[in-house]
């Protein structure tokens, strides 16, 4: 197999660290607050927030904002910001209220990974992709000379016979996280071709899936889509090794004790949430709830929770279409708590059972959009790595 690439990862060669790492650009959606207490904190220094594109702005001064994203990363590259480090892994430990989360920076190839329902290549996606979120990643990205991944890849090992092969080097980077993010350690794996092939026995025992994607399925779409834009134009001998063919990624134990599946909540933008609320029919032996003018009200919910989400998104779809509107995904209960009292109503879900994600992936193809996070948001990876892609 060939589907893992062992990567020269670029990491900040003299930053501080608590400012250069911020959280994923897909987090903290409908809550510009966050984002504006992070630009503060960050001010003028050297930081990933100034290399990516939180996706609340996707809106705003689209071009303008993608031309400065390129501008600042090929200032870093030439400036010095950025070091090279030898081919290899990075092993990150991950410190949230959870316990310590421990994954593994690889990277890996493309042509192996669809996000396409029903496919069969050894990476998939977990959840149906949104495609019209695809294009303006592509913007995005396209030009970029650099990637920082906040993609989380899960693999199925409850052996632990990955890690177990692991063989630590020298410690790259241990620091607090900024915004309630916890700490966070990463340390040069110095076996990758031996921790390389544990991975490749795991897919052997389990025919062709290797890992499938927890976290950031639209920007590992995005990258793929990129990459079969480029090819077009490469002749076949440059395909081979072409820097944009592989894409950096953190791969999980879908077995670690800390990580915490958490479902995605629906946040119904609407002036008319009592209409909403008079047509939710649901059922079932589980519980979810309703948000409506400060008030948390129990519903039943479908024991198949990836189909009662698909009940409940074809429901908000039809309301949105014939009363207006729109709708978020939110990750944090709280969060979603606040933001229905004022924008319209809510629907808290139950979390689907982890130990049943990779038999749902295998017999039932991809989940309904958002369906589950690895985590609240302020759990989701922060970027700290980069490669170059160009």
């Amino acid at each position: 197999m060939s589907t893992i690439h062992i990567p020269e990862i670029l990491l900040p060669a003299d930053e501080d660290m608590a400012v250069w790492a911020v959280n994923a650009c897909d987090q903290f959606t409908s809550d510009a607050e966050y984002w504006k207490n992070l630009e503060k904190l960050v001010g003028r220094k050297n930081s990933t927030l100034n290399l990516i594109y939180p996706e609340i702005y996707l809106k705003n001064d689209t071009a303008l904002r993608i031309e400065k994203i390129n501008k600042t990363m090929r200032s870093y590259l030439e400036g010095g910001v950025f070091k090279t480090l030898p081919d290899g892994f990075i092993l990150v430990e991950r410190t949230t209220k959870t316990g310590t989360r421990t994954g593994i920076v690889l990277a890996v190839d493309l042509e192996d990974y669809s996000f396409e329902s029903g496919a069969r290549t050894p990476i998939r996606s977990t959840e149906a992709t949104i495609l019209e979120r695809i294009p303006p990643r592509v913007e995005i990205r396209k030009n970029a000379p650099i990637e920082l991944p906040h993609v989380m890849l899960l693999y199925n090992d409850k052996n632990n016979t990955v890690l177990n092969s692991v063989i630590r080097g020298k410690v790259l980077y241990d620091f607090d996280l900024n915004m309630g993010g916890g700490r966070v350690k990463g340390t040069f794996i110095g076996n990758a071709a031996q921790v390389e092939k544990a991975f490749y026995s795991l897919s052997r025992e389990q025919g062709s899936l290797l890992f499938a994607v927890g976290d950031g399925n639209h920007s590992l779409a995005t990258a793929k889509t990129c990459w079969e834009n480029l090819k077009k134009n490469l002749p076949e001998e440059e395909q081979s090794n072409h820097p944009a063919r592989f894409a950096l990624c953190e791969a999980v134990n879908i077995y670690d004790a800390a990580l915490n599946f958490q479902p995605i909540h629906r946040l119904i933008k609407t002036d008319k949430p009592k209409q909403f609320a008079e047509g939710l029919k649901t059922e079932g032996n589980k519980a979810a709830y309703l948000i409506i003018e400060g008030k948390k009200i129990s519903v039943p919910f479908d024991c198949d929770v990836p189909a009662g989400i698909a009940k409940l998104d074809n429901y908000i779809s039809r309301f949105i279409k014939e009363y207006g509107g729109e709708v978020d995904y939110i990750h944090g209960e709280n969060e979603l708590i606040e933001l229905a009292e004022m924008q319209g109503a809510g629907v808290i879900l139950p979390a689907i059972d982890k130990s049943d994600f990779f038999r749902l992936i295998e017999t039932g193809g991809n989940l309904p959009k958002k369906t589950f996070s690895m985590g609240e948001g302020n759990e989701k990876r922060y970027y700290i790595e980069a490669k170059r892609i160009k």
